[in-house]
């Protein structure tokens, strides 16, 4: 009689020898685009509040220090001019919003999936499991079983929904995807945040000048990765990134800092003064846990993914931490360039740092550094950490 396996043999032989590995990345923007420096007039034309004369200079100061320099938006003025009730401030648009998001946020998430798919070069019919992030709707079924439609994913795909996590969600999406592929031996984890300032756009007023803000900073795109343990050679697998540790922790007394609710007049969001401060001070902590067991105390010594909040966040965060002007150059530049797109800037970042690293003709992705951060700022004040460790890639 043949011996039968241990509980813990068969535990072992269900999980992965490796760690979690980002295999390709892929990132997508609706085909509206639009200068920064236009923004203004767009908007409140668009919201018919041009008579606010005013507080459309207070705008275009908040537009400036902003620094996004072009923004991808879904919404046109032909869209807002169909749907007027959108562009109140006070109005009921929650049903006008959710029936264009339902559609269109997992659409925008296929975009970016195809890409990533077509790089990581395997069939769909390998990928295992499904992670979708988004504070752009709520449906059931969710955007997760419609991106699953739109790829032709077979029907035993586990999926994750993940609605309303708000800026940090692009670290809890790689923090479940690295839990999913060590623990399941042979799984291929398909991670998408996609999300649209359909959900949010609103008109202006004098008494809510943090929604303003949100106005000027928040745009729209979609990132997807997949994650996958064991990299298989044989079929060209090449890892970029290793998902060495990752954590989420929320600093208490601070769930008013940053806030949003779903409401009749669609996602309000409220941005407290002190945000950048409270989250400057409280990062050098999150990093002695990180890396005190590889031994780095020295912070310009990695590579760096943060969450682009706005321009405050990182001058506070590069004051308090010594930080190079370089450490914070890609995060930057994707800010400038595409907007805060919520839970999917990160994504984003991580794309600009392994082009940057290629382009400058390193062997490794992480700007020529092995070891690198991620972080994700976002409601509660919530802070999601992942700890990168940059794989040695063939040149692109």
């Amino acid at each position: 009689m043949a011996k039968m396996a241990t509980i813990r043999e068969i535990r072992n032989s269900q999980r992965a020898d490796g760690p979690a590995t980002i295999l390709a990345i892929g990132t997508a923007n609706p085909p509206n685009e639009m200068s920064q420096d236009e923004f203004p007039d767009f908007y409140f034309r668009v919201t018919k509040s041009e008579h606010m004369t005013n507080l459309k200079e207070k705008f275009k100061h908040m537009c400036k220090k902003s620094t996004v320099k072009k923004r991808y938006m879904y919404l046109t003025e032909e869209l807002l001019k169909e749907n007027a009730n959108m562009c109140d401030y006070n109005t009921s648009s929650l049903d006008t919003r959710q029936d264009i998001l339902a559609i269109e946020v997992p659409k925008l998430g296929k975009e970016a999936a195809i890409k990533a798919i077509k790089e990581w070069g395997q069939p769909r019919s390998k990928i295992t499991h499904v992670i979708f992030c988004t504070v752009s709707g709520v449906s059931m079924p969710g955007a997760d079983y419609e991106l699953t439609k739109l790829l032709g994913l077979g029907p035993t795909v586990k999926r994750f929904m993940l609605y309303q996590q708000g800026c940090y969600g692009g670290g809890t999406v790689l923090r479940l995807a690295k839990d999913i592929a060590e623990n399941n031996r042979g799984a291929r984890v398909l991670v998408v945040c996609s999300e649209m300032t359909v959900v949010g756009f609103r008109g202006p007023t004098e008494t809510h000048l943090d929604s303003m803000v949100g106005q000027a900073l928040f745009t729209d795109g979609a990132g997807a990765v997949i994650v996958g343990a064991d990299p298989d050679e044989s079929v060209n697998e090449q890892p970029i990134f290793e998902l060495v540790w990752a954590s989420q922790t929320f600093l208490p007394g601070c769930e008013r800092a940053i806030a949003g609710q779903l409401r009749q007049v669609g996602l309000t969001i409220h941005l407290a003064k002190d945000v950048p401060k409270l989250i400057s001070d409280n990062l050098e902590k999150t990093l002695v846990e990180a890396f005190k067991p590889i031994g780095i105390n020295d912070w310009n010594s990695i590579f760096w993914v943060a969450h682009p909040g706005g321009p405050a966040i990182l001058d506070e965060v590069e004051a308090e931490l010594g930080l190079d002007e370089d450490k914070l150059s890609a995060t930057r530049h994707v800010l400038s360039e595409f907007g805060n797109m919520s839970s999917a800037s990160v994504l984003f970042i991580l794309d600009e740092t392994r082009k940057r690293s290629y382009n400058e003709g390193k062997a490794t992705t992480g700007n020529g550094l092995d070891w690198g951060v991620l972080f994700g700022f976002g409601p509660g004040i919530t802070i999601e950490t992942v700890v990168l460790h940059s794989v040695p890639t063939k040149l692109a």
